[in-house]
């Protein structure tokens, strides 16, 4: 199953294949990797990059290697202004690849990168290709430093690209000192290595290996494969059977029911199965679900629920026979007699993988002996505080052992979770009774053997936050290993199952030694995360047999009838090339649609009569049915043809002539529709009232349609047809349309032709002295009249006549609003037109609202990919239409968000808004201010505003405008900078008074940049992390270290105690160079025509302690460690 990081997305979503393993020492890999999917903006037309790029492939020989390395040099990147840049086309296995860059980010904040089949839209049906790659951004000032993360993907169709939408932090790779951006160039680097794939689309699971596999549900990711895992314990499978549940119950609102249809159909179907029905049985039927569970918690939940339904049948406790162990917790007081011992049970281990070179390793460190003593002595009963041992050992495992590998973890010092890639490995038969049962307690009942058999083993492949999973299981524990990843089933061998899945790092071999003599290092990208063992003494027993008679008679029947009608729609599909649908309409279609489901045209040809009919039957054949099936004797029925018109309206045509109906149904198809041999559509005429024969009918005559439309009901409706002489007038036929009406005969009557109404209305009034040949009807036109309109008369119709009223049908539009505030709930709904300009729409909306001023009203699109609103309201008439404010690339939707301002939208769009985060000099606070001033204002005025709001040390205090970014200052802002171009969306703007010791600089005295940070052990390499509050400090000329330190303590008020852990750095570049309390600061800040100030500062090393709290106008980018309160 495939995992994916939700985006603010949402996102219905496609199911998202395989993502990535670890990533090279140097940066933990924590981002999301799927396909490009532009998931906020959805699909869209790829724009044209005008960046200067230059790209090589390296082991390029003769013959195309099946690895190479490609690099791709960009220039003017920060100047790329588009969403999207490939790179040119490169061969590797035989096969065209690209880079597929975000440089500005796939909708989130870092650098997005994708591997991309370049000719993907070319290629065959069916098409796929497998290929383990890395991508890399190298830095330029420090190679060991460059940036890569590799993954291994089968591109198809659907998942043409791959790769990592959070490859790495924008701040990181556009902050210059950083040696990833150098003159504005970027460069990028891909190794690919291609292998052989296996064909997908013909391999048939059942008759290959006996077993079917499970469809992929989307984001169902970890269940298919733990499904499997129980499916195949078969003393579980039939305790499931054995359920009570009754025929009555529905599978979407019971687990058991639901979980006994799913293992029938893995029992008995020859194809996948699905598991929607258990999915909605847990109450999880939206993608979120998914997001917020893991398998662990899955298979709890599972359990649990189980163990509840199965309480007072005949199977219970049978969850816990199987899979329930107990523990005992002890502590233990080393000087004195005293114990405290507690038990407690499990239906999983989780065993440590990091510091582990296998399972035996993890079962010792889980039952590894921790003395309490010094500061963190046991207080005894009785006793007090004491020197002791604390642990844990086992009184019973269960029969079938679970054990979860703790593949991730939390890094407390890069507050992420991370995955573990390393080693570990894992036996075919565990014996934890080893070293004279160094794992169980006393009380343990040591004539259970606990030797266990390896049943099957769970991977997962890719990184923390993406991924794939499936099972490697061996369901009767024979040599045979067989592989379940979601639909497909596949024998593979022991060391498919164990080896290869134990992590670590493969070696590729170059593949032109001469053209890159350095060897492609992946990391497994898959492994081992959860391990089921069966002990041997109870192998005959769980391996059990399970058939029929364990399935409940009404399971059974019902399930069968499924197949069978399952079976029979796979069989009519089948055969589907040897039938032709016939969908039959009739009069009394037209008059039951023409004005509730349509308006245009005549009828729905899907909601009318329809007949499956063999191609080889005689169309004569066919009428008998139709007599049978009707009531309508053969006799007296004709049917027409109908045909598409270039104008894009439907019409009936022409009747089918005695020739075509002797002709078989198949042929019939093939004259009045080259295109589509699986359908014919037919009008029905039947003499209306009477059971005779239709007239005969000459090239004279014209078969017209009629509806009627009331103005005052605003109603249109089917009134009949008529044959109509080509040289006849309209005037002739008046009284009859009046007697289909319900009018009085000599009623003033006015004619219009329904022409067509894609893309626009076209519907033109009939004269009704000139001959219908000469107004161009003909069979099938549709001619709609009305009461002719009294002059003088007082009654307003809103839509007077049949062109407005067609009109106002085309273009009518119910939109739901939502509040922006509230971007998930339809607050109320409205009913437009699309042809409503931006004013007649915020009209409507300040109308409902009650709203005085519709300036005041703004609105924002819905983006339908993400079912989020966009990010970018739109502007005062900013749109056309109301149809331009409901489009989103190809979709449209009938959402819009609105929110209500305190000034005029127009008078807004002149104003700026900042939000300025003030440091008070005294109190430890930090308050968000939102400052809305004219464009063209600078700095200096947002300097003034923001005095008149906060609370100032005195009143003559000085402030000054910061921009801080990834905690560094970046910029004292001057006070004549116009804001306009200031962007407070990425970097922070920080609003502080400017110290009295600084506004008296001596020609001697420097300002230098303080910040803190701590050193990545996570990494090989050191790694500095910068976080906390960066602040300017004046070194005088001579001054100590020492003296440095204690004005930075007074300062920052750190207790005594607290700040004797601190370590102080000079840094450059990012590499610490410590001090001593002795050494002269000011003589390591000489250098002044260093490029970016920021980029030497004086650190302050100590461990981040703050609590961590998010600001709130720009979460994810910018946290303050002292509280914060926010003023809109």
């Amino acid at each position: 199953m495939t995992l994916m990081t939700p985006p603010p997305l949402d996102q219905q979503q496609q199911p998202q294949p395989q993502p990535q393993p670890q990533p090279q020492p140097q940066q933990e890999d924590d981002e999301m990797l799927v396909p490009n999917t532009d998931l906020l903006e959805g699909p869209q037309p790829m724009e044209v990059a005008q960046a200067e790029t230059t790209s090589t492939v390296e082991a390029q020989a003769v013959d195309d290697p099946p690895s190479a390395r490609f690099t791709w040099t960009i220039d003017n990147f920060s100047r790329l202004n588009i969403k999207k840049l490939y790179s040119d086309v490169f061969l590797v296995g035989g096969y065209k690849w690209r880079i597929l860059v975000f440089p500005k980010g796939n909708n989130v904040d870092h650098l997005s990168m994708y591997l991309d089949v370049a000719d993907s839209t070319n290629l065959p049906y069916g098409w796929s290709r497998y290929a383990q790659f890395s991508l890399s951004v190298i830095n330029q000032i420090h190679n060991k430093y460059s940036i890569r993360k590799e993954t291994q993907h089968q591109f198809n169709a659907r998942e043409s690209d791959w790769g990592f939408t959070s490859f790495m932090p924008l701040g990181e790779l556009y902050d210059p000192g950083r040696g990833y951006l150098v003159n504005d160039t970027c460069i990028v680097e891909a190794d690919v290595a291609v292998r052989r794939v296996v064909d997908y689309w013909s391999h048939d699971s059942k008759k290959e290996t006996g077993f079917v596999g499970l469809k992929n549900q989307g984001a169902t990711c970890y269940m298919n494969s733990l499904l499997q895992t129980l499916y195949h314990i078969p003393y579980f499978r039939k305790n499931v059977y054995h359920m009570p549940t009754t025929e009555n119950d529905m599978p979407t609102g019971s687990i058991p029911l639901a979980l006994q249809s799913l293992f029938y159909k893995l029992q008995y179907s020859d194809t996948s199965v699905a598991t929607k029905e258990l999915t909605k049985s847990f109450g999880w039927d939206t993608y979120d679900s998914f997001m917020q569970h893991d398998v662990q918690e899955l298979n709890r939940v599972l359990s649990e629920k189980l163990e509840d339904k199965m309480k007072g049948t005949v199977v219970e406790g049978t969850i816990q026979q199987l899979f329930e162990g107990h523990h005992m917790n002890y502590i233990e007081c080393i000087n004195v007699d005293y114990k405290s011992t507690r038990k407690e049970s499990f239906y999983d281990l989780q065993l440590d993988v990091k510091g582990c070179r296998d399972v035996y390793a993890s079962f010792d460190k889980y039952v590894e002996v921790e003395r309490l003593e010094g500061d963190n002595k046991y207080h005894a009963e009785r006793y007090g505080l004491q020197d002791a041992r604390k642990g844990v050992l086992f009184i019973d495992f269960p029969p079938v052992l679970q054990l979860q590998l703790k593949r991730f973890e939390y890094d407390f010092m890069r507050d992420t979770m991370v995955k573990i890639n390393d080693r570990y490995e894992f036996p075919l038969e565990l014996d934890l009774d080893r070293e004279n049962g160094k794992y169980l307690s006393p009380d343990a009942d040591k004539t259970v053997r606990n030797l266990y058999i390896l049943h099957s083993v769970l991977v997962h492949s890719g990184g923390v936050h993406g991924g794939h999973y499936y099972a490697y299981i061996r369901p009767t524990l024979s040599d045979q290993w067989f592989k379940f990843d979601d639909e497909r089933v596949t024998k593979e061998d022991v060391k498919r199952a164990l080896e290869e899945q134990y992590g670590g790092e493969e070696e590729l071999p170059p593949a032109n030694p001469g053209f890159n003599n350095s060897p492609f290092k992946f990391t497994k990208y898959s492994n081992a995360y959860m391990l089921v063992y069966i002990r041997e003494s109870d192998k005959e027993k769980i391996i059990c047999n399970v058939d029929e008679k364990d399935i409940a008679e009404h399971l059974r029947i019902r399930l069968k009838k499924e197949q069978e009608e399952k079976e029979q729609k796979r069989k009519e599909k089948a055969e589907a090339h040897l039938y032709t649908i016939i969908k039959v309409a009739r009069n009394e279609d037209l008059i039951e649609q023409i004005g509730r489901d349509i308006y245009f045209d005549l009828v729905d040809h899907d909601k009318v009569h329809s007949f499956r009919i063999q191609k080889q039957i005689s169309f004569n054949l066919f009428k008998e049915e139709v007599a049978k099936e009707l009531g309508i004797p053969v006799q007296f029925q004709r049917f027409w043809l109908w045909a598409k018109r270039q104008n894009h309206t439907y019409r009936p045509n022409r009747p089918l002539t005695p020739q075509e109906e002797a002709q078989s149904v198949g042929q019939l198809r093939e004259v009045s529709n080259k295109a589509n041999n699986a359908e014919l559509k037919l009008f029905l005429e039947v003499e209306l009232g009477q059971p005779v024969p239709p007239p005969e009918r000459t090239k004279e005559d014209i078969l017209l349609f009629f509806k009627l439309y009331d103005p005052s009901k605003e109603e249109l409706r089917y009134v009949g047809r008529l044959f109509v002489k080509g040289s006849g007038k309209p005037v002739e036929i008046l009284p009859k349309l009046n007697e289909m009406a319900g009018f009085s005969a000599d009623e003033e009557i006015e004619l219009y032709e329904e022409i067509k109404f894609e893309p626009t209305i076209m519907c033109e009034r009939i004269d009704k002295k000139v001959t219908f040949r000469a107004s161009q009807l003909e069979d099938g036109d549709i001619v709609c009249f009305q009461k002719s309109p009294q002059v003088g008369s007082s009654d307003q119709c809103r839509y007077p006549d049949v062109p407005s009223f067609l009109d106002y049908v085309h273009n009518r539009q119910v939109v739901r609003f939502r509040s922006l505030e509230k971007p998930k709930e339809d607050e109320f709904c409205l009913e437009l037109s699309k042809l409503h300009d931006y004013d007649d729409v915020v009209e409507r909306v300040a109308q409902h609202l009650g709203l005085d001023d519709p300036s005041k009203i703004r609105l924002t699109s819905h983006n339908c990919y993400s079912q989020q609103p966009k990010p970018q309201p739109i502007k005062y008439r900013g749109v056309e239409h109301l149809s331009d404010m409901l489009v989103h690339y190809n979709q449209t939707s009938d959402i819009l968000y609105y929110e209500v301002l305190d000034i005029p939208l127009p008078e807004l769009q002149g104003l700026k808004t900042l939000k300025v985060a003030f440091h008070h000099s005294t109190k430890d606070e930090v308050v968000i201010h939102t400052i809305r001033l004219p464009k063209q204002s600078t700095v200096g005025d947002v300097i003034n505003d923001l005095k008149t709001k906060v609370e100032l040390s005195h009143p003559n205090a000085e402030l000054r405008l910061l921009e801080v970014f990834y905690h560094k200052i970046y910029k004292i802002f001057p006070l004549s900078e116009k804001i306009e171009n200031i962007n407070d969306q990425y970097w922070t703007l920080r609003a502080e008074e400017v110290p009295e010791e600084e506004k008296n600089l001596g020609p001697h005295d420097r300002l230098i940049h303080v910040y803190h940070f701590m050193k990545d052990t996570a990494q090989n390499q050191v790694q500095v992390q910068n976080f906390g509050e960066p602040f300017f400090l004046v070194i005088r000329e001579g001054e100590t270290l020492a003296e440095v330190k204690e004005r930075i303590q007074k300062k920052l008020q750190v207790p005594d105690e607290e700040f004797s852990k601190w370590k102080f750095a000079f840094l450059s570049l990012g590499r610490p160079d410590y001090l001593q309390d002795s050494d002269i600061v000011s003589s390591r800040f000489q250098r002044r025509d260093v490029y970016g100030a920021w980029e030497q500062y004086l650190g302050l090393e100590h461990t981040d302690n703050a609590p961590k709290r998010s600001y709130a106008a720009n979460q994810n980018r910018h946290t303050f460690e002292k509280p914060v309160k926010i003023y809109n």
